[in-house]
């Protein structure tokens, strides 16, 4: 529930919202913020106080980028359309996009959100496969449409999930089963059995859909091995092994331009969304020459806003300062640097038990007992919101809800990140 403890026009806003849009939107914080202005990895609230943003990867080069505002504005001026008509910038960007993948992945299908590209996804792996079941991690989130909705296991009741969905354990090697050096095999090896499980119900697998840096389950960053082996038992099945680079795609982790270059293979299918754009609705799902000419014998697909000129012409854009700004050593580099001010706050603070992930995409795991590995709930809410309170934006993810997610723009740098570290240690003092 929402918690204003002061009277501000946040509040006003708030009642407005409620009646208005009703109770189902949540916004974040005991306090919520009322933003109006973002710059880089800075947003600016109605009474012109700063906030450093830790939180969101949707700008992904930076809140309002230049390069990224002018491309908009340049080609809204001239014409906006859709994809039953030919434009260079949606062929231009298709063509940039799919250098990004391995040579296979040849062909891509533009829609506005993640939900959709992952639901595309699915229509495309039952029409290619001939199956319908589809395999996921616990606590796992694809996005928010009815068919997608059905295999986010962090959301759905587990009364609801259908009988063509069955979850696998989160390859997670600091609270799971498995932490030792064979971990990716055990874990993969629950795809088998849910394989087998979905073939006693008379339901032939489709896919494995995974978000390829488990993020709603904590970044737990799946072992080495993992995503490779998931993939060839999923396709013994008959089944597409589905990518799913939301969060973790176009550099983000630093080490890869995409979460699935962890390991040495290349997925039947993957989708993206949120960053590709820095705001400007779309997304994507690549795949491959053969799967889509079985997929349209079948069906046809058409999106009146996917892939339209000007998104295209965002999504260029993005493509351009990635590239020209080096920004994905800059993820690796300041990720690390962020990593090691951590581990030295570790030092300092009991409630820290684990620090995981890569580039700037790094969570923060908060315990009550270091050796029971408990989840700190009270604590990581408490942190989250004295950073606020401080000026820093972030969020707390995970089944505990206990670990803080640390995603900023990817123009972050050293200097953003110590003046989080300095804050982050007097938050955890008084938590």
């Amino acid at each position: 529930m929402t918690k204003v403890t002061q009277d501000s026009d946040a509040a006003r806003l708030i009642a407005r919202r409620d009646r208005l849009m009703g109770s189902a939107y949540r916004l974040f914080y005991e306090n919520p913020i009322h933003l109006v202005k973002g710059e880089g990895v800075w947003l600016y609230d109605a009474d012109g106080r700063k906030y450093l943003d830790l939180y969101n990867n949707v700008p992904h080069v930076g809140h309002c980028h230049p390069h990224v505002v002018e491309a908009l504005t340049r080609q809204i001026r001239t014409l906006n359309t859709h994809t039953r008509y030919l434009h260079e910038n949606v062929l231009d960007y298709a063509e940039r996009l799919t250098e990004k993948f391995p040579d296979e992945l040849d062909v891509a299908m533009f829609s506005c959100t993640g939900s959709e590209a992952n639901e595309l996804a699915l229509r495309i792996a039952r029409a290619y496969t001939g199956g319908t079941g589809i395999i996921v991690t616990e606590h796992a989130y694809h996005g928010n449409t009815q068919a997608i909705y059905q295999i986010s296991t962090e959301d759905i009741p587990p009364e609801e999930i259908p009988d063509f969905v069955i979850s696998v354990p989160a390859p997670d090697t600091y609270r799971g089963a498995y932490r030792g050096d064979d971990a990716g095999e055990r874990y993969a090896a629950h795809i088998e059995t849910a394989i087998d499980e979905l073939r006693g119900r008379g339901v032939k697998p489709a896919a494995f859909v995974v978000d390829t840096i488990i993020s709603s389950s904590g970044v737990v960053s799946p072992p080495p091995g993992y995503l490779k082996k998931a993939a060839e038992i999923i396709r013994a099945a008959g089944g597409l092994f589905v990518a799913d680079e939301v969060q973790p795609g176009f550099g983000r982790t630093g080490k890869n331009f995409w979460g699935f270059e962890a390991d040495e293979f290349a997925p039947d299918i993957a989708t993206m969304g949120k960053p590709m754009g820095n705001g400007q609705p779309l997304a994507a799902t690549v795949t491959r020459t053969e799967i889509v000419a079985r997929f349209s014998q079948k069906s046809d697909y058409f999106n009146t806003f996917g892939g339209n000129p000007v998104s295209c012409a965002a999504g260029l854009a993005v493509l351009d300062v990635i590239e020209t700004e080096n920004l994905q050593q800059n993820a690796l580099e300041v990720g690390q640097y962020l990593i090691d001010g951590l581990n030295d706050l570790a030092t300092r603070h009991e409630s820290i038990g684990d620090i995981r992930g890569s580039g700037l995409f790094l969570a923060v795991d908060l315990v009550k007992d270091r050796e029971t590995r408990e989840p700190a709930t009270e604590t990581a809410s408490r942190v989250v919101n004295g950073l606020r309170d401080r000026g820093i934006l972030t969020g707390s993810i995970g089944p505990g809800d206990n670990i803080l997610k640390l995603r900023p723009p990817m123009v972050f740098s050293t200097e953003n990140a110590d003046y989080f570290l300095g804050i982050v240690d007097d938050v955890l003092t008084g938590a």
